[in-house]
């Protein structure tokens, strides 16, 4: 989830909100990439969630950041919630699942440095205090009590909203994990291209990315549970959005979708407020019931935008959100995948080419399939396996023309950072497909093997 946001004056006309999502447009060669991961903390000796506080808890995990690691508290209120440092920060879920947002960087061989360090730093204080960290993408046992909610005031407020609205949002919030790329556009018409192929085929990173078929201590019956998940949250934000794919797509047409989605607070004096349902077209007009005469600032817009969770998302860059958190090895595949489509050219019209004749129907359909089926998913002929072959052969195709080396060009392109994936899709085996060979074999139906066998 995101930090509140800070900056920018009152909002005094419409178009400032255009505006606002026109600045992200960068040149080619300021482009960066933005990789975000989330993972399950729990006690090392009871297999136990992590608490807020205590000697073995979140707490303690992150002020052991702070102090052996020179990394910047973020307070609310009394609670420490956030750390900082060299453009990163590291974040709390809902649910306690710890966050790297990391910082904008050039390429995957800086982003995947970024990731192997923080999870060094962290596996550093974890064994220090008797915890460990793994990365899946749903909780494999823990009940909805056991997952204690963190003590930030976005997450109460939208707890209660959740339970309103939809029938898995308590879900998302607290037992789910992802690993996300955050990445550039250059112009408006850029920002459609990249926006269209992102959310017609986050079904491929679903299928590929798979790896949360446990729920609650048993098989859930999907690939992807914490796909399955977003799709009854809240469907006034969540989704494929079809609308996208029509004539006139702009970042005008954006700010018209978020501002009819109803509103989760407004954030004041380190306070949120409650503006649960409230509309922020009201709000423009000085007529919000939460603030009354009060009109919004940028930051407001700003904080409003994380609060949109469709498959792909626009702020000032495009946030890929369709992959369950995962291994060590996968957390640089993510990226690396997008980077390859997105970033290249003739790789992003190549994508483009594979999905531009699917209709909104045949979208929907892809992104349910991938959660229940992963690679084994198939609709009107559309076979999820030969597709991610394409695409992954496509990704690598865009960062082999990148051509971008490691450190002092020691280290060859960013290619062999597809590994994990061309070995998937080699296999036809996702992580959730392993997971469930080895609890119907190895592992003969008990589930606490994960712990050990799967923790960072």
């Amino acid at each position: 989830m995101s930090i509140p946001q800070s900056g920018g004056g009152p909002i005094e006309h419409y178009d400032q909100l255009v505006e606002f999502l026109s600045k992200g447009c960068k040149p080619k060669d300021q482009w960066r990439i933005g990789t975000e991961h989330e993972k399950f903390g729990y006690c090392q000796d009871s297999l136990r969630p992590l608490p807020y506080d205590g000697q073995r808890s979140i707490k303690a995990v992150l002020e052991g950041l702070r102090d052996r690691f020179d990394w910047s508290p973020v307070h609310e209120g009394e609670h420490i919630i956030g750390l900082t440092k060299d453009g990163a920060n590291v974040s709390l879920e809902p649910g306690g699942q710890l966050e790297l947002s990391g910082a904008p960087l050039e390429n995957i061989h800086q982003t995947c440095d970024e990731v192997n360090h923080h999870l060094a730093e962290v596996k550093a204080v974890a064994d220090h205090i008797g915890v460990k960290f793994i990365g899946l993408g749903a909780a494999p046992e823990w009940t909805h009590e056991e997952m204690p909610l963190m003590p930030k005031g976005r997450y109460k407020l939208m707890d209660a909203y959740m339970q309103k609205v939809g029938t898995h949002g308590t879900q998302m919030m607290r037992r789910t994990c992802t690993v996300q790329v955050n990445l550039d556009f250059g112009s408006e018409a850029d920002m459609v291209q990249k926006l269209r192929v992102a959310l017609a085929l986050q079904p491929v990173a679903t299928a590929l990315f798979a790896n949360s078929p446990f729920f609650e201590g048993q098989p859930n019956g999907h690939k992807s549970w914490r796909s399955r998940i977003w799709r009854s949250l809240d469907d006034a934000r969540t989704g494929t959005l079809p609308w996208v794919f029509e004539d006139g797509m702009g970042f005008e047409r954006w700010v018209e979708w978020v501002l009819d989605v109803p509103m989760y607070f407004v954030y004041r004096d380190g306070k949120y407020i409650d503006a649960l349902g409230m509309s922020f077209r009201d709000f423009l007009k000085g007529e919000l019931p939460a603030l009354p005469g009060e009109k919004p600032l940028l930051s407001d817009w700003a904080d409003h935008l994380t609060t949109v969770f469709p498959e792909a998302r626009i702020k000032q860059f495009i946030e890929m959100r369709g992959a369950d958190g995962g291994p060590w090895r996968r957390l640089c595949a993510l990226p690396a995948l997008w980077v390859g489509l997105m970033y290249d050219q003739a790789a992003l019209d190549a994508a483009w080419d594979l999905c531009k004749g699917w209709s909104a129907e045949q979208r929907e359909a892809l992104r349910v399939a991938a959660s229940v089926d992963g690679l084994q998913a198939k609709v009107d002929g559309i076979d999820m396996h030969d597709l991610a072959r394409e695409v992954v052969a496509i990704s690598e195709a865009g960062l082999k023309a990148r051509a971008r080396p490691g450190a002092g060009g020691l280290v060859g392109d960013e290619t062999h950072f597809l590994n994990a994936l061309k070995e998937t899709v080699e296999t036809g085996q996702t992580p959730a497909d392993e997971l469930l060979a080895h609890y119907n074999g190895d592992w003969d139906g008990d589930l606490k093997r994960i712990y050990a066998e799967y923790s960072y």
